[in-house]
């Protein structure tokens, strides 16, 4: 028969075994992945030659002062201004159709093309050609365009 266990001996490494074992994990590791720290030490380099490196710092140092500076950049007018007017846009085109969006973003740049084009011509246009204007049905076509365009944004105006 086996003598019962009356003494549990546990092993206690010291201080000098537990950093030899951590310094011999850190040494495989840095084997493994010596391509990648090469490159990090590259780029660290590059960053410390280009005075990044000293910019960070000098940031992280401030970075109270800065913070305090940023918040008081954002909280004036204009850039409120801004933001309520980009908040607000962003709300209305999510009423529009990305097809008819689209479209009308394409027609615009046709458009720009058209009108570059007879500038750069130098010709005037007078009542006349106006008129015999109307009668060009891609002409009709947006100046009715315009026209209910406008008569909606009138109806919208109104309502408010």
């Amino acid at each position: 028969m086996a003598q019962p266990i009356t003494m549990i001996k546990k092993e206690i490494p010291s201080k000098e075994e537990i950093e030899s074992k951590k310094i011999a994990n850190l040494q495989s590791q840095l084997a493994e992945n010596e391509e990648a720290l090469n490159t990090l030490m590259n780029l660290v380099g590059e960053l410390h030659e280009n005075g990044i490196l000293d910019s960070a710092n000098a940031m992280l140092q401030a970075k109270e002062k800065i913070t305090e500076i940023a918040l008081n950049q954002v909280n004036r007018e204009p850039v409120t201004n801004f933001l309520n007017n980009f908040i607000s846009a962003s709300s209305a085109f999510t009423d529009f159709k990305p097809e008819q969006t689209k479209k009308l973003v394409s027609c615009v740049a046709a458009g720009m093309n058209e009108g570059t084009e007879f500038v750069q011509n130098n010709k005037k246009v007078g009542v006349f050609d106006i008129m015999k204007a109307l009668n060009d049905p891609d002409i009709n076509r947006a100046v009715g365009f315009g026209i209910h365009f406008l008569k909606g944004m009138g109806k919208g105006l109104k309502e408010k």
